[in-house]
């Protein structure tokens, strides 16, 4: 996440979700009759979203799964509708939080970037300053204690900023920031890779299915999606006009 107020683009989003590779998805589009200004990736398994891109009201919402005490199994909420609750109303939804297991949500807009972090037990709220920042899964990681943020924040800071044009390839668009959001060729089983790939001793595939890249401007809201990140040639601008046509349900093979 990199805030600048005052450049033409203050609010720049890379988002790489993490999860088994058997878990149905749907790639980014408006998925919620509820919601019908939001766009994000659907998960089949919950219904909800890791990320929501309100293009009308100029935000994004992200979510990342945290530490701490998991919510009661009888009255457990997924976490996937938090995304959706933040980016339609501008702020963090009123909830009874003991539904929810562990997260972490950020809120970002022209009016600045919020993180919400709750642990089953408190919630604390900070305000992203100026400047590139990496959020983990255990938090806002500002001592870069974790070898992907010791690797990767500082290329991303140096990276030239996207300035704000319409319309373009990903390439056009981001520029410099496509390289370390697609991994910069770091080994999936490296300590550092931002995109990785694990087996567990069960046999199930935990893996990077998806990377994100969101631009949030005066003039508009950038979305490109890259589905398959072991292949940069698969990144994509996502249609935030009204009436874009749903993607098909993606299932990659473990």
């Amino acid at each position: 996440m990199s805030v600048e107020p005052e450049a033409g683009t203050p609010v720049l989003l890379a988002g790489v979700r993490d999860e088994f590779v058997t878990r149905p998805w749907m790639s980014p589009d408006r998925h919620w009759p509820a919601y019908p200004g939001l766009i994000g990736g659907r998960d089949l398994e919950a219904g909800g979203t890791w990320l929501a891109a309100d293009p009308a009201g100029l935000r994004v919402a992200a979510l990342l799964n945290g530490d701490g005490v998991a919510a009661p199994a009888g009255r457990r909420h997924s976490r996937g509708e938090l995304p959706l609750l933040a980016a339609a109303a501008g702020e963090f939804p009123a909830l009874d939080l003991s539904w929810y297991d562990p997260f972490h949500l950020v809120l970002g807009g022209l009016d600045g970037v919020r993180l919400w972090s709750w642990d089953g037990r408190s919630l604390t709220e900070e305000k992203l300053p100026e400047g590139v920042h990496v959020i983990v899964n255990t938090g806002w990681d500002r001592d870069e204690s974790q070898p992907r943020t010791a690797w990767f924040r500082p290329r991303f800071a140096r990276a030239a900023r996207p300035g704000w044009t319409t319309g373009g390839s990903p390439e056009r668009f981001w520029g410099e920031w496509l390289d370390p959001a697609s991994g910069a060729g770091v080994p999936w089983d490296d300590p550092r890779a931002l995109i990785m790939r694990r087996r567990l001793p069960d046999g199930r595939v935990f893996a990077s299915l998806s990377v994100t890249l969101v631009a949030v401007a005066e003039q508009g809201l950038r979305y490109d999606f890259c589905p398959q990140p072991d292949d940069p040639a698969t990144w994509h601008e996502i249609d935030t006009s009204w009436g874009a046509p749903a993607d098909r349900v993606r299932r990659r093979r473990g």
